[in-house]
């Protein structure tokens, strides 16, 4: 006896699904374990930023909370004795300690003398048995919480790298798509001031351009850094919209009337904003080392102002006298961050290669 089969319940093999860009690049970030940890580190540095920002932690940050060139709590175990050893405050009073001078003669300013110590102790502000010896990472000439420095001076260097990172790459997609997408003598200005900028060292231009400014200030920073770093992102999409700008979905957009500037920004860029993507992250790694360099060099940040650049600066000096927390403690957080996002970009460019598969 034969047994019909009806067609509609017949199982059927599964149809091929699908996956867009986005998808698969998900799926392989999500298989590589160091993209994956470096994402976190990244991420957690931005959630201190943001923390930073709204004043939930390190509000008090320039606030002296310990003496001068307090010790770190692990320089007891560098150095072999407790850090508080080398604070030990001199019991003689200023006074008595001037009231005879080597030749036995007395001091006629000792009455007055006496009177300002007086002062002095009686004032709250003055007294430094409030103000800690010894902190986690210590503190500087000041006697600032190296602690809380960093995290603000994270703020500054993170938020410098990541405005201007945007503001570079949004310069070098529009120059690059109107340079790629009409060619002809466009084309021929627009890069004929590509090779202008390019044909100056990057550091010196941006000294160069610094100087002129003349003015400190995170604004003057991001555009330094953004009015020069648009080069590289300008050559890659300038390229990626000579391609795309003869293929079929395009020249049917054409055909039926689409403006120039929806092909461009409507159709073509979202074929292509991975690259973009991808430049952001690489240029906030560049412009975070800049601004350190530019503060350094004292052309970044204002006095006042904590950032990672201007504690190596003053790190330098401290570091000859054998107080090496500060610069300890900023080239740390500089390179931990540097190598998660360089570490971080790399997995997601090649995330986002369409020939990988």
């Amino acid at each position: 006896m034969s047994t019909s089969v009806n067609p509609s319940t017949a199982s059927s093999p599964a149809e091929p699904v699908s996956h867009s860009l986005w998808a698969l690049a998900y799926r392989r970030l999500k298989k590589d374990k160091t993209a994956v940890i470096s994402f976190f580190i990244v991420v957690s540095y931005l959630l201190i930023m943001l923390l930073s920002m709204t004043g939930i932690i390190a509000k008090d940050w320039n606030k002296e909370v310990a003496v001068s060139y307090a010790p770190p709590v692990i320089n007891q175990y560098i150095t072999g004795h407790p850090p508080t050893e080398n604070l030990q405050i001199n019991e003689i009073s200023l006074a008595d300690a001037l009231k005879v001078d080597s030749y036995g003669i007395a001091d006629p300013l000792a009455k007055n003398l006496q009177d300002i110590e007086r002062t002095i102790a009686q004032n709250p502000v003055a007294e430094q048995n409030a103000l800690a010896t010894e902190l986690p990472l210590g503190a500087d000439r000041w006697g600032v919480d190296i602690i809380a420095k960093t995290i603000k001076g994270s703020e500054t260097s993170i938020l410098v790298g990541l405005i201007s990172a945007l503001f570079a790459v949004v310069i070098g997609t529009v120059l690059g798509a109107i340079s790629g997408y009409y060619g002809g003598w466009i084309d021929d200005v627009m890069n004929w001031f590509y090779n202008v900028f390019t044909s100056i060292p990057y550091m010196l231009l941006i000294l160069a351009i610094a100087a002129v400014l003349q003015q400190q200030g995170l604004m003057s920073i991001i555009l330094i850094l953004g009015l020069t770093g648009w080069t590289g992102t300008y050559r890659l999409i300038r390229a990626e919209y000579m391609k795309h700008s003869q293929r079929e979905y395009v020249l049917a957009a054409k055909a039926i009337g689409v403006s120039d500037f929806r092909r461009m920004f409507v159709h073509i860029f979202p074929n292509i904003s991975h690259v973009a993507l991808v430049q952001i992250s690489i240029l906030v790694v560049s412009f975070i080392k800049s601004e350190v360099i530019l503060s350094f060099l004292g052309f970044g940040v204002p006095i006042g102002t904590a950032s990672w650049g201007s504690m190596l600066n003053e790190a330098q000096s401290e570091f000859l006298l054998g107080k090496w927390w500060q610069l300890v403690a900023a080239t740390a957080a500089m390179a931990i961050l540097v190598t998660a996002f360089s570490l971080f970009t790399d997995a997601l460019r090649d995330a986002l290669d369409p020939k990988l598969k």
